[in-house]
């Protein structure tokens, strides 16, 4: 072959290869993506939170009870407990899968630094031994959180509760 032909065929190799590419670009419609349980993920906030917190609450966000073995059509809610050693979350589904609220309880977790700083300047020379994270969530009343912590100071020890922010209960 001469090099005049071997060049035809490689410039027809290339147009042949980059044509279908410029076929297949096209305008597509703009979608939004909405988690199915937003509410909650907007509601527990955790930015913060420890691990254990964040990994099961994640899990029961994500949870789809239409392809689990407990769906059943005649049910019109379902109860899931998630595990770790550190705590657990309690869910109800609907039949549709949507969150409709939780009872959650973690023990001796890293606390927020909110939470960590207020007792500090609240209980100067007090450090917390036990702590327990406590999370109800309601679709409609959203959540409410709260962190129930056991203080020391020496032989001494005192309970009191915060909430998220660090502000303390009755």
């Amino acid at each position: 072959m001469t090099s005049y032909k071997l060049l035809l065929l490689a410039i027809n190799a290339i147009a042949g290869a980059t044509m279908p590419l410029r076929a297949q670009v096209r305008e597509l419609p703009e979608v939004t993506v909405t988690a199915k349980n937003y509410k909650y993920l907007r509601s527990i906030n955790s930015k913060e939170a420890a691990q254990p917190v964040k990994l099961l609450e994640a899990k029961a966000a994500s949870y789809d009870i239409k392809n689990s073995e407990y769906y059943e059509d005649d049910n019109d809610t379902y109860f899931i407990t998630f595990y770790l050693p550190e705590g657990y979350v309690l869910a109800v589904y609907d039949q549709e899968g949507k969150l409709l609220r939780t009872a959650e309880k973690f023990k001796n977790i890293v606390l927020p630094a909110l939470v960590r700083a207020s007792v500090a300047k609240r209980f100067p020379n007090w450090s917390i031994s036990k702590d327990i994270y406590l999370v109800k969530f309601g679709d409609e009343a959203g959540a409410k959180m709260q962190y129930k912590l056991l203080l020391e100071n020496g032989s001494k020890r005192m309970r009191v509760k915060t909430d998220e922010n660090g502000e303390f209960i009755d």
